[in-house]
């Protein structure tokens, strides 16, 4: 089983910074993916970024050039910087992990309770 906990939410203005963090443990052979997806009131949840194994990033069109994603392989933790944040940006953060576990070492997804970021205008 793994776990994942999520940190860094919270409520700031407009132009604001926040970053999240989320760590996984647990029974892990490998992490292949980590990464942020984002839920708004009535909307359906959409992808922020992704870390890849090996140092490819993939960001929503939205974010680029405001997020950045990174990990710390070591902590099996992966972080999300959040700059120039805007109300629209404002959601339920998940974290997801792709990972392979003992002892079959399938590839499973895991997700994150949720963080809230709320930015006012």
């Amino acid at each position: 089983q793994v776990q994942l906990v999520e940190s860094g939410g919270g409520l700031v203005q407009a132009g604001g910074s926040l970053r999240l963090s989320c760590a996984a443990s647990g029974s892990i052979f490998s992490i292949n993916a980590m990464g942020w997806y984002r839920q708004a009131p009535g909307k359906q949840r959409e992808l922020v970024a992704t870390s890849i194994s090996g140092g490819s990033t993939n960001y929503a069109d939205s974010v680029k050039g405001r997020f950045t994603i990174s990990r710390d392989n070591g902590k099996n933790t992966v972080y999300l910087q959040m700059n120039s944040l805007k109300p629209e940006d404002t959601a339920v953060y998940y974290c997801n992990v792709q990972v392979t576990t003992p002892p079959t070492y399938y590839e499973l997804t895991y997700w994150g309770k949720g963080t809230l970021v709320t930015v006012s205008s």
